[in-house]
């Protein structure tokens, strides 16, 4: 069956509504917008007519605010609150823990625990277990194991068997995403190293909020298209939620601002 097709199902299930995100966001930049959404809503519609079903309250809400919208842009959070499924494993993305960036990234922070920049299979699997206990939800180990596996099909977009913060941060709604706003002015690993010199002023190995207040508003300057002065404080605060204590070291902003080693 093909993603349309999916669209026709009364209930989707955990593998169908991969493909369906799969297929709808074809760049893989992590959410619909422009021709991807306005194709997904008119498929929907069809497919749903097709099969004798009518638009969910959910669905028809959905339509109302986005087919009228040509700058609408939704992730994958987003979708779940549409599509109705057979299977649980879509409740975490309705955890109310992940509703602030400054939240994922405190949790992202004690998974991560090594600083590595990643998460792997295991701690996936216990970051996900965290979330559903969160939301009050209890499951069996196996059926844990086999949304680890979902959720590591859905985002690992390198295929290496683990989860970076930016592909982690899909778990976001698109408006709380503000990772979103920093994928467009990543710098190779040499620029950033340069960047995170000059403002590490003190030379001591990290910069403290002062200076990330200084590094973000030089950002901003340079790059207003993609960030807004007007939010740097909430910018401030999310990417401080990866410090320790205060302390921001080169390898926790790496993991905003970094593109790469080169």
């Amino acid at each position: 069956m093909t993603a349309e097709a999916y669209l026709q199902e009364a209930t989707v299930s955990a593998s169908q509504f991969f493909a369906i995100w799969r297929h709808y966001d074809a760049d893989g930049n992590g959410y619909m917008d422009g021709n991807e959404l306005q194709g997904f809503i008119q498929e929907l519609q069809q497919a749903r007519q097709k099969a004798g079903l009518g638009l969910t309250p959910e669905m028809k809400t959905f339509v109302d605010h986005f087919s009228k919208s040509s700058d609408g842009k939704i992730g994958i959070v987003e979708l779940a609150q549409i599509l109705p499924t057979e299977e649980n494993f879509l409740l975490f993305f309705r955890c109310q823990q992940l509703k602030s960036s400054e939240d994922f990234m405190q949790t992202w922070r004690k998974y991560d625990s090594d600083h590595s920049g990643y998460i792997d299979a295991e701690e996936l699997k216990n970051f996900l277990k965290d979330l559903l206990q969160k939301a009050n939800k209890q499951i069996d180990d196996s059926k844990l194991s086999e949304y680890t596996d979902i959720m590591l099909k859905m985002f690992d977009e390198n295929n290496d068997g683990k989860l970076e913060l930016t592909e982690m941060a899909r778990l976001l709604p698109v408006q709380e995403n503000f990772l979103l706003k920093f994928q467009g002015i990543k710098m190779c690993g040499k620029e950033f190293n340069k960047v995170f010199d000059t403002f590490d002023s003190d030379g001591n190995g990290y910069i403290d909020e002062q200076e990330l207040d200084a590094l973000l508003k030089d950002l901003c300057e340079k790059n207003k298209k993609e960030l807004d002065i007007n939010n740097l404080a909430t910018y401030k605060k999310n990417i401080m939620a990866l410090s320790d204590g205060g302390k921001l070291y080169r390898t926790e902003l790496a993991l905003i601002l970094c593109a790469g080693e080169n």
